[in-house]
């Protein structure tokens, strides 16, 4: 019983990822609010860059992870979620007039950061859980994120005609009741004690993984055919809703409920012969006045090496960390530009409606973000291949995607909005997934969310700073050749895309970099899962 109930926290973790990407929606609704605002480029980017902001409160975020459970944790983001974007609603629904700018910055602030209250008890949970599978966790909880923004944006679409007001009401109302009620189904497990029950861990990842391809399937088939009518739509909807409850099923499945009666056995037995052992390491870690010999005090003053556990201040004086964090501002900061932009980009291309290629973005990113957890699992207990390398080859990738969208080619926003979204779901997924390896999960949670510092940094960088200014410059050129205060063209956004192709091509060398670094973590871990 006692591991179908950490499965079901599983089950619930999957839900509250699966609307924990509010943060990535903004192109949906960015639109309103420059039309009722009367906003510049500039000033709507800006906007965007606040919802970013608030993934920097997420180190709160992670300091609470030390001291609350998860279920308070993800009541604390549901509720500034509800706050973040039920105000919101009240202005696009015109139910009020339209808030001061630095009020609606505080607005998009709040519901930015209830994302990171969310993802914070989710996923130290479930990497504390299952620290033998961190790369199909990491996968599978980030691919729902990826998911995520499709989910909203294709049912806004299918029941409310991409009625801004409506997504955002959704956003506000959806998250808050997920959050609660994963609030009393999400706890920390014992985790696997034994080789059998990694294995029956593998089979229920597997499990996940085909539900989780099948929804994403699901969503694209109905992006790639075009209008549907109302009965249709409908329809849509019902399918989704089964397909997102389908997971609740995986915990009751005959074939593992037998293999439980068996592991669950083993376990008990194995815990039971270690129990007075670890009670005796326990004691002696919790004695502060007892005698410490001269190796003790030479253990504790000895920087840890890679892949053992470290302290934050351990973490930040190592080159590592630097590297990952650099790595990770380049490919998040440059896909976050895409998805910030996407209404603009959409419109400077030839498009009146943005909502397909900001699905493609979320669907393709789930594929980006699944498939790299579990292969990057698979290769490091077939080689040792170190996982960093997952990151180099997506921000190659990504850099030939983006030249692609300076080319301008036809069908170019198509398959470079798949490019983004597979490119920037592989680098949340490698990068989760690697920080636990490298560094340890004892402060997982603040480590987490010092790592997404980047997404507002990135946010300020990219869609800011660079694309902001850049398509205004271009709008006031044309605006002064009669063509009105929106830019249109390849020419809006194309020294935009040079700039980031750049970025990543930095990027990779970084990730290359730390590869090579942690190639001994990675050869000790083939080493363990082998034997």
């Amino acid at each position: 019983m006692v591991s179908r109930e950490k499965w079901l926290g599983f089950v619930t973790a999957i839900w509250v990822q699966t609307i924990s990407g509010n943060n990535y929606t903004f192109a949906n609704y960015s639109g309103a609010f420059k039309t009722l605002m009367s906003l510049t480029q500039l000033e709507l980017n800006n906007l965007s860059v606040a919802k970013d902001v608030g993934k920097a409160f997420g180190l709160l975020s992670g300091l609470a992870s030390e001291f609350l459970p998860p279920s308070v944790i993800l009541l604390i983001g549901a509720s500034l979620g509800l706050i973040g974007y039920g105000g919101q609603w009240l202005v696009a629904s015109q139910k009020i007039s339209p808030l001061p700018y630095w009020l609606t910055c505080v607005l998009l602030c709040l519901g930015g950061n209830s994302s990171t209250w969310m993802n914070t008890a989710v996923l130290l949970t479930c990497m504390r859980n299952f620290p033998q599978n961190r790369g199909p966790v990491s996968g599978i909880l980030k691919g729902y994120v990826g998911l995520s923004t499709a989910i909203f944006t294709d049912t806004c679409t299918a029941l409310f005609s991409s009625s801004p007001s409506s997504i955002l009401l959704m956003l506000a109302i959806v998250p808050a009741v997920i959050c609660f009620i994963a609030s009393l189904a999400l706890k920390e497990s014992q985790p696997a004690s034994n080789s059998e029950e990694v294995k029956q861990e593998t089979q229920f990842f597997n499990l996940f993984n085909i539900i989780a391809v099948t929804l994403a399937l699901y969503l694209l088939a109905y992006d790639i055919t075009g209008r549907h009518g109302r009965i249709l739509s409908l329809l849509f909807a019902s399918g989704l809703l089964i397909l997102l409850a389908m997971p609740v099923l995986v915990p009751f499945c005959p074939v593992v409920l037998k293999s439980n009666l068996v592991v669950s056995n083993d376990a008990e037995q194995q815990i039971s012969e270690h129990q007075p052992l670890l009670l005796a390491e326990n004691k002696e870690e919790k004695q502060d006045n007892g005698p410490v010999s001269s190796e003790s005090v030479v253990a504790m003053k000895r920087q840890p090496m890679i892949g053992e556990e470290h302290t934050i201040l351990e973490m930040l004086k190592t080159l590592d960390f630097w590297a990952l964090f650099m790595s990770f501002l380049c490919g998040v900061g440059t896909g976050l530009c895409v998805m910030n932009n996407m209404g603009q980009i959409a419109l400077a291309s030839g498009y009146n409606d943005a909502s397909i290629f900001i699905s493609f973005v979320s669907i393709w990113g789930f594929f980006g973000r699944i498939i790299s957890g579990s292969l990057s699992e698979y290769f490091i207990k077939k080689s040792g291949m170190a996982r960093p390398f997952w990151n180099a080859a997506s921000q190659i990738l990504m850099a030939v995607g983006f030249v692609g969208m300076a080319m301008a080619f036809p069908g170019s926003l198509y398959i470079g909005s798949m490019i983004v979204g597979i490119c920037y779901g592989v680098r949340l997924t490698i990068t989760t997934a690697s920080a636990s390896e490298i560094f340890g999960l004892r402060y997982y949670g603040l480590l987490y969310n010092i790592l997404i510092l980047n997404l507002p940094l990135g946010s300020f960088l990219f869609s800011s700073l660079i694309a902001g200014n850049l398509y205004d410059a271009e709008a006031a050129r044309q605006k002064n050749e009669g063509e009105g205060n929106t830019c249109i063209g390849s020419q809006c956004y194309m020294l935009v895309y040079v700039i980031m192709a750049s970025v990543c091509v930095i990027g990779c060398g970084l990730d290359l970099v730390l590869a090579i670094r942690t190639k001994k973590v990675y050869s000790k871990m083939h080493q363990e899962k082998t034997s």
